[in-house]
Parts: structure tokens; sequence; C-alpha cells
């Protein structure tokens, strides 16, 4: 009796993964449920439900604009008419005592000259503020924009750093800022993932999933990559051949063995698993209408540079409004081939084409929808450019990497736009004022989520860790 007990659950185990051929992968882009499908309370707990700030928040949603490779601040924003003053002039030994550089056998070879900028610097908007002929249209809404000069950081090769602006630590396995974002306040959104990434330019950044990973959090705080055409992720849409019927059916059999196993050992991760597959049903209908543009006025597409179906900036620029729009928590932009060692001319003419009108955009456009009051834009990379040149290719001239000082910008939340905060010296080499650093950026743009940085931690083997380790000041200039 016991042996034919046996052979009967042997059979009924096999039909079933018979019956599920398109596989638990693809399942995973269904509903494991419905509304009412939830029996046990611990199931029905949704880890990016809405929660309680710690303070009152000034913003309900952050689009980071991260620039990787370093953009050279000195082309950009950095106007220094004492630099102009100097190029060719060979920097004082004073001025590099003790600073680390990357490619130091480059400025070994030879005394490293301090390099003014080619580019024609202009006065812009009612604030006067200085932006160059790289960014014409950034200029157009620089009254929107708070610049944080002198900014710095601590590591100078571009995977550390990377990983450091994004998870505030420089080995790889931390939590993004994303991620804790998400953890501390959940999101507004029941279709979409809370923390959503989009890349553009030839390439991942260095570094990779890693700088959008949630690290020792629960995985539902992980960001979600999306493409911009197409569905927005991979295998969305059902294979061909699967009805909704046996959808369904494979989905509450999932369920049955989820809920099997939460009640078995209590794990967080189950639970996650269990809201991703209803997410990810949810999506099916909600992912290609987010990235559906013919609804899009053709004056709002020309404003942006979007082609609909083409991976680019635009499309992501214009896909980022459409998801804070939709109450996603952190959406993070990242488009690359900023590292202009070899060349400061076309490959930064080029880079700055690709971004600087969809930025502008993306401001106008987050304003006029009411948005921008209630979304942090942020742009800016890993960290700066030397005042001095590089010379690696006879007749051409670069900048070497620069932990010390540099820019980036926030705008939106109520921050007062169209000014600076910090500064460097008269050749940017240095903080003029107070130190900016990382983490107290970091720190700033969860406290404008509402979010205390010394109170949102996670306890993993044996220590509380935060965002910031255990470092950062809010930058009251910008939060007011």
């Amino acid at each position: 009796m016991d042996l034919e007990q046996d052979l009967l659950r042997f059979e009924t185990r096999r039909h079933f993964f018979n019956r599920c051929g398109m596989g638990v992968g693809k399942a995973a882009l269904a509903s494991m449920l419905a509304e009412n499908a939830m029996a046990a309370p611990a199931a029905s707990a949704n880890p990016l439900a809405v929660k309680p700030t710690h303070f009152p928040a000034k913003v309900k949603s952050v689009i980071y604009l991260f620039m990787a490779g370093a953009p050279s601040q000195f082309e950009l924003f950095e106007y220094k008419p004492k630099l102009v003053e100097y190029d060719g002039k060979v920097a004082p030994d004073s001025l590099l005592a003790g600073k680390r550089f990357a490619f130091m056998d480059t400025f070994a070879k030879e005394k490293p000259k301090l390099l003014g900028t080619r580019r024609k610097f202009a006065r812009h908007g009612k604030s006067g503020q200085w932006v160059s002929e790289l960014l014409p249209h950034t200029a157009g809404v620089v009254d929107d924009l708070c610049f944080v000069s002198g900014v710095n950081t601590d590591n100078f090769n571009h995977g550390p750093a990377k990983c450091f602006v994004n998870t505030g630590s420089v080995r790889f396995g931390r939590p993004s800022m994303g991620a804790w974002a998400t953890y501390g306040i959940g999101s507004e959104s029941s279709d979409l993932p809370g923390y959503v990434v989009l890349q553009s330019g030839p390439r991942g950044p260095r570094g990779g999933a890693a700088l959008w990973a949630s690290g020792f959090l629960p995985t539902a705080y992980q960001g979600v990559p999306f493409r911009s055409g197409g569905d927005p992720i991979l295998n969305l849409s059902n294979p061909d051949g699967v009805t909704n019927t046996t959808q369904s059916r494979t989905i509450e059999a999932i369920r049955d063995l989820n809920m099997t196993k939460l009640g078995e050992t209590g794990d967080p991760e189950i639970t996650t698993r269990i809201a991703q597959y209803e997410m990810a049903y949810r999506m099916q209908t909600s992912g290609p209408d987010l990235i559906d543009f013919t609804r899009e006025s053709k004056e709002t597409m020309e404003m942006y540079g979007a082609e609909p179906g083409k991976a680019s900036f635009a499309n992501n620029c214009l896909l980022a409004r459409r998801l804070v729009q939709r109450g996603v928590r952190f959406v993070q932009l990242y488009h690359t081939d900023w590292d202009h060692h070899h060349d400061l001319t076309d490959p930064l003419d080029q880079v700055c084409r690709e971004v600087d009108k969809p930025v502008s955009a993306l401001i106008r456009d987050l304003k006029r929808n009411g948005l921008l009051d209630s979304t942090l834009v942020i742009w800016g990379g890993e960290f700066g450019r030397t005042p001095m040149g590089e010379v690696r290719d006879a007749g051409k001239v670069g900048r070497n990497h620069h932990i010390d000082a540099y820019t980036i910008w926030m705008a939106g939340g109520g921050i007062q736009g169209g000014r600076v905060v910090g500064g460097t010296d008269e050749l940017g080499f240095n903080p003029m004022e107070r130190k900016i650093h990382v983490h107290d950026v970091q720190a700033t743009i969860l406290h404008m989520l509402g979010l205390d940085h010394t109170r949102l931690t996670f306890k993993f083997q044996g220590r509380d860790f935060r965002l910031t380790d255990v470092a950062g000041e809010v930058i009251r200039e910008i939060t007011g």
C-alpha cells in the first residue's frame, strides 16, 4: 500500500511538471494570485507597500541622471578664467603634493601642465549662471538647477567610484541608493517596480548590475532594468500557445508551493517572490502601455528628440517622466562614454549632444505636468576631471580623473535653482569653503525623500549598516 501511494505521488508531481512545460521562469511573469487568493497574513505583506517617512518628505520620486565615465566640469559648468590665463603652465608641486590620481605614471614622466578650456562660456538665465556652449539646451533651464560644486569622493578608479556613489562603499555587495529608498518608504506604484534602471550609450557602466543591486536587503528592492522598446522586460508577454487558463492553473500551483514553503521556513525571500509574481502579472498590462509613446504629442516627442522603439537617452528621459508619473519611486538613467582622457573635442561634443536636449526637455516636461515639485532630479558622474591636461595621443589632450572637487546639479522638490552651493578655488582644484562629500549628497537625497540617513539601517552579520556608513551630513543649503 505504501508503494502504491508513493507511485501515485510521483505520478501527480510528474503530471504537474508536464503541464507546466513553460517553466517557472515564464510563470514568474504572471500574477501568482488574484486579490482574494492570499490566505496567510504573512504572505499578503507587500514589501513595496508605502511606508511612513521619518519626517515630511519634500519629494515623492527621484530621477538620477548618471553620466558614467566622469564628465569634465571644466568644459561644462566650471568657468575658471585663471585656469585659462595659466593655460600651458607647469602645475606647481605644491598643488599636486599628496594628491592621488589615476595613471600616476603619466604624470611621473612629465610634470603636468594646466589646461584652460577651449570652450566658450556665457552667463544664462535670470541667475546668470555660467554654462558652456556644449550644453545650449541645459543653459535654457539653468534657473531651475542648483549646482553643487566641490564634491569630493574616495576612489579614483571608475568601477569602485561608481560603486561608491551608488552604494556608499567601494566594495561590491552593498545595497544601492534606490534599494535603500524603496526599502525605507516603498513605492506608490502598484503595477510597476519601485526602482527602475534605464541604460544608454555604447555599453553598460563599469560595475554593471552591482550598481543597482539590493545587496543584503531583500531582492524586492533591487533595481529592475527596463528596455525602451518592445516589452520593457524580456519575456514579459505570454509565449505563443499559452492560454490564460493554462497560465492561471500554473500560477495557482506555484502559489500553493510557495505558500507551503513560506509556512515551513518563514523566509522573507519567499514573500518577495510572491509579491514579484503579482507585480509581473500586472506589468503584462502596464508594461506595454508604459512604452507606448503614441499617446505623447508630436511636440513632446520633438522636445525630447525621442523616437518610438529606439534605444536612446532621449527615449529614456521621456520614459523616466512616465515612470514617476505612475508612482515609481526611484529611476536611474545610466549614460556611458564620458571618459575623455584622450580627446576633449569631438567625442565630448557627441556625448553632450546626446544628453543636452533630453535633459532640458525632462525638466520642462516635469514642470509643465506639475511633477517637478514632487521629483528630485540629479545629474552627475562618479568623479570629476583635473585642471591639468593629459596628453596620450599627439595633437590631442584630455583630462585625468579628479576626486577632490567635481560638479553635479540637482533640481526639483522646491530646491532653489539658479545658484551654486559650495565652490572651488580659482583653478578648480580644491573645494573653496566646506567640503561636500559623496556621503553628504546621499544623505541629502534620502532627506528629500523624508528619510533620516542615520536611522535608515539594516542589520547584517551582526552590524547595523546604512547607505552613508558612519558619515554624511545633509546639505542644508539645498534642503532648506
